[in-house]
């Protein structure tokens, strides 16, 4: 169980994706619900979404960005390797049905999140228009599989290396004025600011907007209380009531701030885990 069978990696190797053996999760997976997995025996637990299911394979498929000593430590397994547990499908699945028009929008490895998701709306019957974003060309990911499962793409940088030269929140305004009433609903899936002002575009047009929240998580079962955030002025648990909000409701400001609440210890733990493996490798 919970053997990698294929890596890759994206967008410079900070961005990785693998594929795990993990029937029964698999089987039962729907878009917009997440894993929580552990490396090894002394590893913190991680949640991170499945940007594909295999249920004939038996396969679940992860993309994460390297951005501490987790991601970083699970980037040096291989494909043979194990991991030590994976517990899902944890969440509530996105409500997908058919509505008319639907725009989704995805930035950095948030467009991983929104794949299944946009291949599900399309399957329902919408008329699916996508943008997706990234800081640089380098950096974007997925948007041959995002354009398969798309009826129109729209691509995104920030420096202007391809695609539109600026955010995803000019295409998604520009889209809203060209369409109107058209559109039935947005899903918004990247970083948190991101996310944030999206919903203050969709909220200036009506549109009801969906959001995925990555709150700092524990368990996963709403015991620790970790991932609590705030939505109409209600607490919120991400990982049993979410990981999805209406994002005209969510407290950005308040998840934002709560997300930096142990960056000092998720630095430190991080450059150890950095000068260690220096150290083994000069050995």
């Amino acid at each position: 169980m919970f053997q990698i069978l294929s890596k890759q990696e994206l967008a410079q190797g900070t961005v990785v994706a693998n594929e795990i053996h993990a029937p029964r999760i698999a089987a039962k997976a729907r878009p917009g619900q997440f894993i929580i997995l552990r490396v090894n025996e002394t590893g913190e637990r991680i949640p991170l979404t499945m940007a594909d299911t295999n249920p004939e394979r038996g396969t679940i498929t992860i993309i994460y960005q390297v951005v501490g000593k987790t991601t970083a430590l699970l980037k040096t397994l291989q494909v043979g390797d194990h991991l030590m547990d994976v517990v899902g499908p944890l969440g509530r699945p996105t409500p997908i049905e058919k509505k008319g028009t639907v725009i989704c929008v995805g930035g950095g490895t948030g467009v991983a999140v929104l794949h299944p998701i946009t291949r599900g709306m399309k399957q329902a019957g919408n008329k699916v228009i996508t943008i997706i974003g990234a800081r640089t060309k380098d950096l974007l990911i997925l948007e041959d599989k995002m354009r398969a499962v798309s009826d129109e793409l729209y691509v995104c940088t920030d420096d202007g290396s391809y695609g539109h030269h600026g955010f995803v929140t000019d295409v998604l305004k520009e889209q809203l004025q060209k369409l109107g009433s058209e559109v039935k609903e947005a899903v918004c899936i990247g970083p948190v600011p991101m996310m944030k002002f999206c919903s203050q575009v969709t909220a200036e047009y009506g549109v009801p907007t969906l959001v995925s929240l990555n709150a700092i998580m524990v368990d996963g079962t709403g015991m620790c209380g970790c991932c609590r955030v705030n939505v109409g002025g209600e607490t919120k648990f991400a990982c049993v009531d979410g990981p999805e909000f209406d994002g005209h409701k969510v407290d950005f400001d308040n998840l934002m701030q709560r997300l930096t609440a142990y960056l000092p210890q998720e630095k430190e733990a991080y450059e150890l885990f950095q000068r260690k493996c220096a150290c083994e490798a000069q050995s």
